[in-house]
């Protein structure tokens, strides 16, 4: 429909004539640095000294400095189609899970625990939340989760 014609012209534009000039000018110069060896860096000791680290109020202890994890569970636990419930009690909800040593205990509302040999720590990291606090004793830790 529509034809661009291009004229060209017989000579080239000024611009691309001082182009031309500033290249011929460039061709043989490198810049530093090109086509040797790269400059050691020049080592700062104030940036090598300079702790990064979170103060010790702030960390988080790893999984291999606490002696066991716990979380609540509210809802009935049922495992391989059956419900979970106390062996002395009977109670089947509100069981507090306890992942330690790779094991795993329930604890019911009234105190009791029991193994469960069902369930591995593969299956409490997957269900567990993240943790909200660390306590320094098991009673503490029982005490923040309401029991």
């Amino acid at each position: 429909m529509f034809h661009r014609i291009r004229r060209r012209a017989a000579e080239p534009s000024e611009a691309q004539r001082r182009f031309f000039e500033m290249s011929a000018q460039l061709q043989d110069q490198v810049p530093p640095g090109i086509g040797g060896l790269p400059a050691e860096p020049e080592r700062d000791e104030q940036a090598a000294t300079v702790n990064d680290f979170l103060p010790p109020e702030l960390r988080v202890p790893s999984h291999d400095q606490l002696d066991g994890r716990m979380m609540p569970w509210k809802q009935p636990l049922v495992l391989d189609d059956e419900m979970v419930a106390c062996a002395e009690c009977g109670a089947y909800r509100d069981w507090l899970v306890l992942s330690t040593r790779d094991q795993i205990w329930l604890r019911c509302p009234a105190g009791r625990q029991q193994q469960e040999t069902r369930l591995d720590t593969a299956w409490y990291n997957r269900s567990a939340g993240p943790a909200d606090a660390t306590h320094a004793t098991f009673e503490d830790c029982l005490r923040h989760l309401g029991h």
